[in-house]
């Protein structure tokens, strides 16, 4: 009998465990270090959890640059029969700009359910002074080490004329640089760019306010102002990772050096861009700046009817050649002339663009004879005389061997051969009459015809079909939801159509291109525009059976929308975003259910 009491109290004592454990509430939490920091610290975020959790969600942390993390930890443990059980997530971030930030929830799923954690504000000052030990005190000061320096060619170009714009970093011989960031891409407002691709970053020895230092160019860029008057580049701003010296050594005697974090800013330029004069200007002028030859070629000039030939305008030298238009040839009516196909070959050293543009026509003689294609001018502005010059290309004659003549008047015989009648082009076959226009003269009575019976019972026939139509569209219109996605999905296939036709205009490019992929979203989520978060849109796309590769190809591109409006970018580029664009949407289309 005791035996059985004692075993009875043996489980009564795990059960009583075990419903402590159901009965345990689970707690999903984060901590930080401090709540207030300055620019120059570090904060360290703990994402903590009492119960053992899966598929852990960090937040984006905006704001804020990961520096390590995020490392993890796990105790377990049992106290006078009881356990606790202890997992977490650490991360340490320096914050990237002053204010009140805001570290937005994680999430993590526990026995099937999602917790989340509540935003925690951050408030981020200006850099402090921080306390260090005598010896670790850095030989040289970070601050007056590091310098970023914009040089600009020219600061009073014409309209259209290249400039240039080159970033170098100087620094001390006594740092070292271990990595660097962009933290704002300068903008070009108003100027055509092109960046000039850098392969490898070479320290080089220069000097910065006649003190000897090292020196890497970081970026190249040429830029053709498109209006005149006081435009304004904005600035490149780096984040840098640097080593510097302390009066510490080793055991070997070796110098030790501390790590230190310096924002350094190449500051705004003005650019004061003169217009180009007007004296002088002729009337054809399309926008040409620079030096250039021009040509009109014809790739033959007799021919045979039904042959073709190739009509060739080309401008080449040195200039601004993919921002004007090459003049348009005038030839007579009886040649027809497609629209041309143009070609570009055009490189973007540091001293501007060089080569040559082209437009090729097809011209299709109609009859036989000559003709005449009137000269073309091309006019452009000389940077180096300061005065517009024009080029005039000789007249070309085309000569027609054979084919149907275009004289005004030609001669047909009659049957007999004896008389001859004038006939015009226009009506030398009018005479060959294929169809008649007789009528009857007894007609039948319309009471009692087909027609009339068919007139009669119509409208009985088309009652039926005006009622169920209109319970249809009844149905139609009721269906809030369905129209928006039949809505949002014309919007996207109508905003990706005008995103090709704008190809050459990068801004108006990606506006549409953005709303395309909103709309895209809006038809195939059924979400709408205010709860278009990335991190809300990528967990639908998954839940939706869309691949990780292609979601993440989404995202992606998304961003890059946003951010390439306002950023240099090459033709290239945009044509490359549309066709990714149309290939993501075309996978995403087949992968969401």
């Amino acid at each position: 009998m005791l035996r059985l009491q004692n075993e009875m109290k043996k489980y009564l004592i795990l059960l009583l465990i075990s419903f402590h454990g159901l009965w345990a509430q689970v707690q999903f939490e984060a901590k930080v270090s401090k709540n207030t920091l300055g620019l120059n610290e570090r904060l360290r975020i703990d994402f903590t959890m009492n119960a053992d959790g899966d598929n852990f969600s960090p937040p984006s942390f905006e704001g804020f640059r990961i520096v390590a993390g995020p490392s993890q930890q796990v105790s377990q443990s049992w106290i006078n029969g009881r356990s606790s059980f202890n997992k977490s997530y650490s991360y340490f971030l320096l914050p990237t700009q002053k204010g009140t930030l805001t570290i937005k929830q994680a999430a993590v799923e526990i026995n099937g359910q999602i917790y989340k954690t509540n935003p925690i504000k951050i408030n981020v000052t200006a850099a402090v002074q921080q306390p260090r030990d005598p010896n670790d005190e850095p030989q040289v000061s970070a601050d007056d080490a590091i310098h970023l320096v914009a040089e600009i060619s020219k600061g009073n170009p014409y309209v259209n004329e290249p400039i240039t714009v080159v970033y170098k970093l100087y620094f001390s011989y006594n740092i070292g640089i271990t990595n660097w960031r962009e933290l704002n891409k300068p903008k070009y407002n108003d100027f055509w760019s092109q960046n000039i691709d850098i392969k490898q970053l070479v320290a080089e020895e220069g000097k910065y306010n006649g003190e000897r230092c090292r020196c890497v160019v970081l970026r190249k860029t040429v830029l053709y102002p498109q209006k005149s008057g006081k435009l304004e580049i904005e600035p490149l701003s780096l984040d840098i990772d640097v080593q510097v010296p302390t009066n510490r050594r080793n055991f070997f005697g070796q110098v030790q050096v501390v790590e230190d974090n310096k924002r350094v800013s190449a500051g705004s330029k003005t650019i004061t861009v003169k217009p180009l004069p007007e004296a002088g200007k002729p009337i054809d002028f399309s926008g040409a700046v620079g030096r250039f030859n021009f040509s009109v070629t014809p790739s033959k000039t007799t021919l045979k009817n039904g042959e073709s030939l190739d009509l060739k305008v080309v401008a080449s030298g040195t200039g601004n050649l993919k921002l004007f238009t090459l003049p348009k040839p005038v030839v007579p009516n009886s040649l027809e002339m497609y629209d041309p196909v143009h070609s570009e070959k055009v490189n973007t050293p540091l001293s501007g663009m060089n080569g040559s543009i082209s437009d090729s026509y097809t011209i299709i003689p109609q009859f036989k004879g000559k003709y005449p294609i009137k000269p073309m001018a091309f006019s452009y502005f000389d940077l180096s005389t300061g005065k517009y010059k024009t080029i005039t290309s000789p007249e070309i004659v085309i000569n027609v061997l054979d084919g149907p003549s275009n004289a005004d008047n030609t001669v047909a015989s009659s049957n007999t051969g004896a008389a001859k009648m004038k006939v015009t082009a226009g009506e030398q076959f009018q005479f060959i009459k294929l169809n008649t226009s007789l009528s009857p003269m007894h007609k039948k009575d319309f009471f009692g015809s087909t027609l009339f019976y068919v007139l009669t019972f119509l409208p009985l026939l088309i009652i039926p079909i005006i009622v169920l139509l209109k319970k249809k569209k009844e149905a139609i219109d009721g269906d809030v939801v369905g129209n928006k996605i039949k809505m949002s999905n014309k919007l996207a296939k109508k905003y990706l159509s005008e995103a090709k036709m704008q190809l050459q205009n990068k801004e108006m490019f990606y506006v549409a291109l953005e709303k395309a992929m909103h709309n895209f979203l809006k038809a195939k989520l059924n979400i709408e525009t205010s709860e278009m978060s990335k991190d809300f849109i990528q967990e639908l796309l998954l839940s939706r059976n869309g691949s990780e590769a292609s979601v993440t190809a989404f995202i992606d591109l998304t961003k890059n929308c946003e951010f390439a409006r306002y950023a240099p970018t090459s033709s290239v580029a945009i044509q490359q975003d549309y066709d990714k664009a149309v290939t993501i949407i075309s996978e995403l289309e087949k992968q969401i259910s």
